[in-house]
């Protein structure tokens, strides 16, 4: 098998950045041809204007949906599938080569055309059964479409028909594994190419130990493949088909090079354009390209939940309004802390900049969060750069 799934992995930065800007300028122009409001008057001349396009939520989804289903106005093609998450949000599939581009990944997992790939990703109603068999198809890999549940019949069948991979969540193979042992059937799987859930390092271990390599990637059912492992201990590498931004919750605006912050995504899939849309997941930017050779940006993975919506107080506090607190009194950032004081919520905010007013501040905290708390102001560059804006410290353990 070659090293590289294609000569994209291996371009230099210049030649990329070109290539995606001319793909984010042609699903502007879908997107705006198609009169869909969202976008209406957005133009990049650079990719460092992205960061001046709203930003796509999946409530923004859900709205525009049920406005006009089944996918908002957003224009889609050659779409062979229609799947559902919960919102309800409908997401479109397509049965072309890599719609999905998960061939990208099976590869680096070091599938191919001499491999049987049990998928134990469901096929009903989610996309993620599909997306992965899609990939195999690309990779010349043939496919069993286990789906999820059903053990004895999952050994049975990767017994007799000789599973060399598998696809499925981090999890339930070593559940196929440990059952083939007590049935005392041998399996022949070398080869686990995992997502929907975390990959701890004792469990890649374990598997390592009955020498299966497991690579995980990270994925939604909208945009399909965002980054990807090719190798341990090396982050994800994003995906030549998307771009990715990470930014501060509650906005569109970047967070310096390393800081976590929200995974906010621009696809350049013809079929289902999709400008800025955020995931609400935190990750980071690993500095320098992979070990393996593959020069796009690297990734952390998934480090958390950036929708840090929490209640305080008997109301709901949201980073949106962090961001307008952030705005309104001129502060480099904020941060929200809520904790309990007995048998009451305490809120505190700590808020960062230079030469802040904290009279002004507090008043501001009044205006937009519609709640009094403890206002301190910080110097530059002392709160954490977590990605966090929005800390719940409180424990109903005791």
């Amino acid at each position: 098998m070659t090293p590289h799934f294609d000569d994209l992995e291996t371009r230099n930065a210049e030649t990329r950045r070109q290539a995606q800007l001319a793909g984010v300028k042609a699903q502007i122009a879908r997107i705006t041809g198609s009169g869909v409001s969202w976008l209406a008057g957005g133009t990049v001349d650079s990719l460092d204007d992205l960061s001046r396009l709203p930003v796509l939520r999946k409530s923004d989804l859900v709205r525009m949906q049920a406005d006009a289903p089944p996918f908002g106005g957003i224009p889609v093609q050659n779409v062979s599938h229609v799947f559902q998450s919960p919102g309800p949000i409908y997401e479109p599939g397509g049965n072309t080569r890599d719609w999905w581009r998960f061939g990208r990944f099976l590869h680096a997992c070091g599938i191919g055309a001499n491999d049987t790939v049990q998928n134990c990703f469901a096929y009903h109603l989610t996309p993620a059964g599909t997306m992965f068999e899609n990939g195999a198809g690309a990779v010349g890999a043939r496919i069993i479409p286990a789906g999820t549940g059903q053990t004895d019949q999952q050994v049975q069948a990767a017994a007799a028909l000789g599973a060399t991979a598998y696809a499925g969540t981090p999890d339930y193979l070593k559940v196929i594994l440990d059952r083939a042992d007590a049935l005392g059937v041998p399996l022949s799987i070398t080869k686990a190419a995992v997502s929907g859930g975390a990959l701890f390092p004792q469990l890649r271990q374990a598997y390592a130990d009955r020498g299966i390599t497991c690579m995980q990637c990270y994925a939604t059912a909208d945009l399909g493949l965002i980054a990807y492992e090719a190798a341990p201990d090396d982050g994800m590498i994003v995906d030549e088909n998307v771009i990715v931004e990470i930014v501060t919750p509650g906005t569109g605006d970047p967070v310096p090079a390393g800081e976590v912050g929200e995974v906010v995504v621009t696809t350049l899939n013809p079929d289902y354009p999709l400008i800025r849309f955020a995931t609400g997941d935190l990750s980071a930017v690993l500095p320098g390209p992979s070990r393996t050779g593959r020069t796009n940006m690297r990734i952390k993975g998934w480090m958390g939940r950036a929708d840090q919506t929490t209640k305080i107080k008997g109301m709901f506090v949201r980073p949106e309004q962090v961001a307008a607190l952030v705005k309104a009194t001129g502060a480099d950032r904020a941060r929200i802390i809520a904790d309990r004081q007995g048998d009451a919520d305490t809120m505190a905010v700590q808020i960062e900049g230079l030469d802040l007013d904290a009279e002004a501040a507090s008043k501001a905290v009044v205006d937009i969060l519609k709640l009094r708390g403890d206002v301190t102001i910080h110097g530059p560059d002392t709160l954490p750069r977590d990605g966090l804006v929005i800390e719940d410290r409180r424990s109903y353990d005791t």
